[in-house]
C-alpha cells in the first residue's frame, strides 16, 4: 500500500476557494495518473477530476470552469484548486492514484480523505 498524503480541506462560505493537495512518493508520481473524488454525506461517491502522467486533464460537468486539476512534479504533489465554491461542493474530497497496464495494481491506492465544507 502507497501512502497518499492529503491536505488543503477545510470550511469556506459560498463562492470562496480552497486548495486541495495530495502528495504521492516519487515513483508513484511519475507512474500514476491522479484522481480525485468526493463523496457527500449520504451520496453515492463522485468523479470529480483527473490528471495523467502527460499533464493531461478531466473534469466533471458539475465543476468545469470552477475547479482546476494540476501538478508539481519537483514536489510530487497533486492540486486540486478548487473556486466559486458552491455549498452542494461540501463533501470529504478523496485523491487516488491510477494506472492502466503495467503499474495498475501499484497504482491503486487512496488518500485519506479531507473534509470541504461550504456554506451559503
Amino acid at each position: 500500500q502507497v501512502l497518499l498524503v492529503e491536505s488543503g480541506g477545510g470550511s469556506v462560505q459560498a463562492g470562496g476557494s480552497l486548495r486541495l493537495s495530495c502528495r504521492a512518493p516519487k515513483f508513484t508520481s511519475d507512474n500514476c495518473g491522479m484522481d480525485w473524488y468526493r463523496q457527500a454525506a449520504g451520496e453515492q461517491r463522485e468523479w470529480v477530476s483527473s490528471i495523467n502522467t502527460n499533464g493531461g486533464t478531466s473534469y466533471a460537468d458539475s465543476v468545469k470552469g470552477r475547479f482546476t486539476v494540476s501538478k508539481d512534479k519537483a514536489k510530487d504533489t497533486v492540486y486540486l484548486q478548487m473556486n466559486s465554491l458552491k455549498p452542494e461542493d461540501t463533501a470529504i474530497y478523496t485523491c487516488k492514484t491510477w494506472a492502466v497496464g503495467d503499474w495498475e495494481s501499484w497504482c491503486d491506492n487512496w488518500g485519506q480523505g479531507t473534509q470541504v465544507t461550504v456554506s451559503s
